[in-house]
């Protein structure tokens, strides 16, 4: 929001305060600058003394001015638009100016077809003071030539204001919080529910209020008006922050809701049918809104209408077919209150914003309505004349003030760590319009201003001291005793771990949105075999974020997609951060996962690897198994389809074994459409799981002291046997001389011709030692015959 020094300055005299210091004075108060727009030193008003035709160009002259110097200053110019004596913006040599797209460039004296120019004078739009570029501004004629136009034309500051601060969304809203906090006196006072008239309670042949949306609804009939252009003083504030003069009448609203915060709309009565009728939409319909779109409305909207249908979208915008021209004479003049969560959703939705719904959506003072009102009258009979049938019409009622809040000063030291006297504190809430009574003690009763939505416990009170005393005043100290890890400490350990490790392993951290949208969940393998569902949003931003994510491979794989475009195609990704499912009894939870991603080929190419082999599922695993030092990580094969080659990431065998999460390749037709030609392997883990499988103590064992001995064999065994099987079988034999085995070699052939094609041949190295003596040749044999017997006994194999 754009506010001007100028205009704060009707309320609040800052003194010899600088642009500077009341930037810091404004950050102090909790309202962020994000820009200041000032003049330069050196740009200055000029009275034009005359005019002459360039000698060498048609569409310039050559003028002579008054700069406020002993001596004319001769300026060439291309506007058309003045006439001798105007007062013009006049840029001297040495002047920076700021150009639309924001580059600057130095005004310099030089020659314009062969005739000297000693400066440049300027429109409003080359001194973003409004967006008429078409000629010179001209300035008010009482300006004495010389005069420094930063004099005239002050500061404006570009503010950011927080969503729970709609009171600050007005010049005197800014006002009242730079005169509490730097202690100085607000000059005028607003006009609030308090005005002196009598407002009528209106009938059903003037106002018929239906819509639960807007509880509060006012309006004003005004006869006779002249419209026509703004007086200067208006059209400069109104410049001054960027808005377009219009006519007098809109002008006049759009001047009360930046200098109060509270919208009002003018309708013209010749347009108006019968009583104004403040309704919901009906479903499906049309509304032709000022800025020219047609919108499609819903019952959930709120609508000001007439007996021809919707004339302004409540909150939102007005109507075309009724706003106010040249050709009015009789209006009726709307200011209402509406449910500040109905107007977001009428605005989001039909993706129409503006100033009005931007201060109704967060909420605005229900109390200063009839007082908006009351001064926009007033303005409306001194600038366009008319006279009002009646006091204002009222309907509904306005919605309650906010609730006393309890404050124990005792409090405010204690939570604010310093000794703050209860006067101190009285005058802090004062400043900021609060009012207190039921005074016992240290104890008192206060009463919220009715602008101060935000303020509903004792703590919100003491912020309020805190910000106002200055946290740069509260003394440093230490009161936070030595405490033990705690299991949320332990968490954010373990992660950083496995960041730190996968890092070093080569892989990319990633950080992605917690909103997908319903197309991504196919791409989801964290919720596949554990019967959870994901949680849609009951009111989404848009339909690419209306599910909460259930797990982090979609993101992973928009973000390699985005890699792979931009020529990175050998890539190793991981992301760690909170998932999202419900239970099949609607329970939502939440869980803490890793996930990871590897595509492109195993190693960089190079001169001697022209063409590296693509990664497949065991790089994928020799990662994992480098995240569980000491583990015997196994991948058990599953059904699953979202992934090919799925398997279940498991440690330990049997019983004991600890389900991590899933692997598996992205299915190449949707790898595709993310432009990933080559496999794309992926893996999810539940962090907490894998935390409690490989943390703890790391035994270590001591090297051999006695050689070992070696037995290969090789079997034929079923195609559909899973080499889990024949591993969980080494692994249970109770064998005290078998101390490891390997797989090492896999042979099938789909065709039939050298090997049954039902049929895959498996050949394994087992190792067998002794712990304590060097084992014989018989021991050995012995041990082995055994171990096959068994082999035979309770797999389907057949020993080569």
């Amino acid at each position: 929001m754009k506010v001007s020094l100028k205009w704060l300055s009707d309320h609040v005299d800052f003194g010899d305060l600088s642009i500077d210091e009341l930037s810091d004075l404004l950050t102090f108060t909790g309202i962020e600058v994000e820009g200041i727009h000032s003049l330069p030193a050196n740009l200055i008003v000029a009275e034009v003394l005359s005019s002459e035709k360039h000698p060498d160009a048609d569409k310039l002259s050559v003028c002579t001015v008054n700069d406020g110097s002993d001596a004319p200053r001769q300026i060439v110019c291309g506007a058309k638009n003045y006439k001798v004596g105007d007062q013009v913006p006049l840029a001297l040599p040495g002047c920076t100016l700021t150009s639309k797209d924001g580059k600057t460039f130095e005004i310099k004296s030089g020659k314009l077809r062969g005739v000297e120019s000693h400066g440049m004078m300027c429109s409003a739009a080359e001194l973003h003071l409004s967006e008429d570029s078409d000629g010179l501004m001209i300035l008010p004629a009482d300006l004495e030539p010389g005069t420094v136009l930063s004099d005239v034309y002050p500061a404006v500051f570009d503010l950011e204001i927080t969503p729970n601060r709609p009171d600050c969304l007005s010049h005197l809203g800014v006002a009242r919080e730079l005169a509490a906090v730097g202690s100085r006196e607000l000059k005028t006072q607003p006009h609030f529910g308090g005005v002196k008239e009598t407002p009528k309670t209106a009938e059903d042949s003037e106002i018929v209020l239906s819509s639960e949306n807007c509880p509060y609804y006012t309006g004003r009939w005004i006869r006779g008006v002249k419209v026509g252009e703004s007086p200067e003083w208006l059209k400069e504030k109104l410049n001054a922050i960027g808005l377009r003069p219009i006519n007098n009448i809109v002008d006049i609203t759009n001047f009360v809701l930046m200098e109060m915060g509270q919208p009002l709309h003018a309708f013209d009565l010749a347009k108006v049918k019968g009583a104004i009728q403040v309704r919901d939409a009906k479903e499906g319909e049309e509304f032709l809104a000022l800025d020219g779109e047609t919108c499609a409305l819903k019952s959930t909207d709120v609508v000001i209408a007439d007996d021809n249908g919707a004339i302004a979208l409540g909150g939102v915008m007005g109507g075309e077919d009724s706003g106010v021209t040249e050709e009015t004479t009789d209006i009726l003049l709307e200011s209402a209150w509406f449910v500040p969560s109905a107007v977001r959703r009428t605005a989001r939705r039909l993706d129409l914003h503006s100033d009005s719904s931007y201060r109704f959506e967060r909420g605005v003072d229900p109390h200063q309505v009839i007082g908006a009102s009351k001064l926009a009258e007033e303005l409306i009979f001194q600038l366009a004349g008319g006279k009002a049938d009646s006091d204002i019409v009222v309907a509904g009622k306005a919605p309650a003030s906010p609730m006393p809040v309890d404050l124990d000063t005792d409090n405010v030291r204690k939570l604010m760590g310093c000794d703050v006297g209860d006067e101190h504190i009285t005058e802090i809430l004062t400043a900021l319009g609060l009012d207190s009574f039921g005074k016992d003690g240290t104890y008192a009763m206060w009463r919220i201003p009715t602008y101060r939505l935000d303020l509903t416990r004792e703590v919100d009170l003491i912020e309020e001291v805190a910000r106002v005393y200055g946290l740069d005043n509260v003394p440093a100290s230490n009161f936070a005793p030595y405490t033990p890890a705690s299991k949320a400490d332990q968490s954010y350990d373990f992660s950083r771990k496995i960041q730190i490790r996968l890092s070093g392993l080569g892989f990319y951290e990633t950080r992605n949105l917690k909103l997908i949208g319903e197309a991504e969940l196919a791409d989801d393998c964290a919720t596949t075999h554990r019967g959870m569902s994901p949680i849609r949003l009951k009111n989404p931003l848009n339909d690419e974020q209306d599910y909460l994510r259930p797990g982090l491979v979609p993101g992973l794989l928009a973000c390699a997609g985005r890699n792979v475009r931009f020529g990175n195609a050998d890539l190793r990704l991981f992301e760690t951060g909170r998932v999202f499912t419900a239970t099949p009894k609607g329970d939502e939870i939440e869980h803490e996962h890793l996930a990871l991603l590897m595509t492109g080929g195993r190693a960089s190419r190079s001169w001697h690897d022209g063409k590296p082999d693509p990664v497949d599922l065991f790089d994928l695993r020799g990662v994992i198994e480098s995240l569980c030092p000491g583990k015997d990580v196994k991948f058990k094969a599953i059904e699953d389809n979202r992934l090919l080659c799925a398997a279940s990431i498991e440690i330990g065998s049997g019983k004991k074994a600890a389900k991590l999460g899933l692997a598996g390749f992205v299915p190449p037709g949707r790898a595709r459409e993310f432009d990933l030609e080559k496999p794309v392997a992926v893996a999810e883990f539940n962090m907490k799981k894998l935390a409690a499988a490989i943390t703890g103590d790391v035994k270590f064992a001591e090297l051999p002291k006695f050689p070992g001995s070696s037995r290969d064999i090789a079997m034929l065994v079923p195609a559909d046997l899973a080499n889990t099987e024949v591993e969980a079988f080494f692994e249970n034999r109770n064998e005290p001389l078998l101390v490891d085995f390997e797989l090492f070699d896999v042979f099938q052939d789909p065709s039939g011709k050298k090997l049954a094609s039902d049929k895959k041949s498996l050949a394994y190295s087992l190792l067998y030692r002794s712990p304590d003596r060097t084992l014989e040749a018989a021991e050995v044999e012995t041990a082995h015959g055994k171990l096959l017997d068994s082999l035979k006994t309770e797999l389907p194999v057949e020993f080569r």
